[in-house]
């Protein structure tokens, strides 16, 4: 791509900021940003549906900036900088359109390498993260095609034994105390690095302690010793012990119900009880209650209705309702919408028995078992939660299958949100001209967007297949074929590869 499609598009972000919504002698408001986008020979009439055409968008543009909340203004800001961008697109040739909807493959390659090697100063409120940005770093890699050497493995390795605490768990860097979350950091970055001497390095015996010290009465995790209980710690301390095949009834015990007292009216999940739904903690208790085989338990309706509501007139997904788009929300609101794509004969269900309780039959969604929900032909196996509680070994072999037979699941539907546009999003607004990715235009790159934008972007191209590693048609890749990424488990954020040789390893050893 030649470089003055590069600085065209960044000229394009702060024309956009700099000329507000006036374009010529008239406005630029959503019908505007829609006739960008039909104008694209590339983005289509598919892709023009992703901008709504609703004229509540309008008159919030007309409406005198004093009364708008400090939130609206930033909403306009970002509205104003992505559809200057959509504008350059629209306006530029059929060549320069195509280079601008690459992915930028060796430049965020570069930006990646550069760190996992040495950051700057800047980086040192990031010292209790930094298995964190081992993992961000190396899956966004892993997500590229791009694989270790021998000395960078060597080195990486070094780094995360000396994170592991002797008496289980990392912590976010050598002789730190240890933490849920930077140990699914350390863990999916020794499963990324793939080898067998990463695998062994894991002390599973001192992990599984560590996170049963970390087990609340009620059901959740603490993130670390006398730490907060929270969806986050349940989703890491479950997925982390699945990986390593040492997921038990004991771990397993209650947090369902943790979990089940976190969904919020709006259908969404919150960290705790109480607490506002947000589309990380959406996608951790979603993710938890699939691994543990509860997923039917959740309102699935009215958790897929809140997800679906998150993608913007930006194309891109906001965390929260009435919240800015961000780049990473590609993964976390993304993620749960491909997971619950392969439970939609569940909530269809669901449903049908809500018609049933408005009235006055059954007892609402939830009390209902799987087999109930589904005339005993729901395509939802058993699982070991519904298994005899003495046969011990099946319901531990059945855990520890359950990534693998989320894989085996087909979708009878397509994607349900606008994957062509959430491409689109990622790969205009979230590329930085010298790699990386970020939040949203005017923002700086950082690793961790790089990660949940790379992330984001494979679960779009695989949304429309079948099965999560099906084939995907160019049709379902925006730009060119080159910029497929390797496909992604959403339960665990791990190249699918990756999952699968270590779920071969571990197999074989249960703790």
């Amino acid at each position: 791509m030649a470089r003055s499609s590069y600085v065209e598009m960044e000229r394009a972000v702060k024309r956009g900021g700099r000329r507000g919504v006036l374009v010529g002698s008239r406005k630029l408001g959503i019908w505007k940003a829609r006739t960008a986008m039909e104008k694209s020979s590339d983005l289509g009439s598919s892709s023009s549906s992703a901008i709504s055409e609703d004229s509540s968008s309008l008159s919030s543009l007309d409406a005198p900036a004093a009364r708008l909340t400090v939130t609206q203004q930033d909403q306009l800001a970002v509205e104003r900088s992505v559809f200057a961008i959509l504008q350059s697109l629209a306006d530029s040739s059929v060549q320069t359109q195509n280079s601008m909807l690459e992915l930028w493959r060796d430049k965020h390659i570069e930006f990646l390498s550069r760190g996992l090697k040495k950051l700057s100063g800047g980086f040192q409120s990031l010292d209790s993260s930094r298995p964190w940005l081992c993992y961000w770093i190396l899956h966004s890699l892993a997500l590229l095609g791009e694989s270790l050497d021998s000395d960078m493995e060597d080195d990486v390795l070094d780094f995360l034994s000396r994170c592991q605490n002797d008496e289980g768990g990392y912590g976010g860097g050598p002789g730190q105390l240890p933490h849920l979350a930077t140990t699914y950091a350390a863990v999916n970055s020794l499963i990324t690095v793939g080898s067998g001497r990463a695998y062994s390095s894991v002390n599973r015996h001192e992990t599984y302690s560590f996170m049963m010290r970390m087990k609340d009465v009620s059901g959740g995790f603490r993130m670390h010793e006398n730490g907060e209980i929270d969806v986050r710690a349940c989703y890491t301390a479950i997925s982390v012990a699945s990986c390593l095949n040492i997921l038990n009834q004991e771990l397993v015990e209650n947090v369902g119900n943790y979990i089940l007292r976190c969904q919020t009216y709006e259908g969404g999940i919150g960290g705790e009880p109480g607490s506002e739904a947000h589309g990380g903690y959406t996608f951790c208790g979603l993710a938890t209650m699939v691994l543990i085989g509860e997923a039917d338990k959740l309102d699935l309706p009215a958790l897929i209705n809140w997800a679906v509501s998150r993608q913007g007139v930006e194309c891109g997904f906001q965390g929260r309702t009435n919240k800015l788009v961000d780049g990473c929300y590609s993964f976390w609101q993304g993620g749960v919408l491909v997971v619950a794509q392969r439970f939609l004969s569940i909530a269809d269900e669901q449903l049908k028995f809500s018609i049933l309780d408005e009235k006055g039959v059954g007892g609402g969604i939830g009390s209902h078992s799987t087999s109930e929900l589904s005339d005993g032909s729901s395509n939802l196996d058993e699982h070991p939660c519904m298994a005899k509680a003495n046969d011990s070994e099946s319901i531990e072999g059945r855990l520890f299958d359950a990534g693998l037979d989320f894989l085996e699941r087909e979708s009878e539907w397509g994607s349900l949100f606008h994957s062509i546009a959430l491409q689109q999003y990622i790969l205009l607004c979230c590329q930085v001209l010298d790699g990386g990715l970020r939040d949203k235009p005017g923002k700086p790159r950082d690793h961790y967007h790089t990660c949940y934008c790379l992330s984001g972007l494979s679960l779009c191209q695989y949304s429309w297949s079948k099965r999560l590693n099906g084939p995907v048609l160019a049709k379902n890749v925006l730009g060119p074929y080159a910029n497929l990424v390797e496909p992604i488990h959403p339960l665990y954020g791990l190249v699918l590869d990756k999952y699968s040789q270590a779920k071969e390893f571990f197999s074989s050893s249960p703790i």
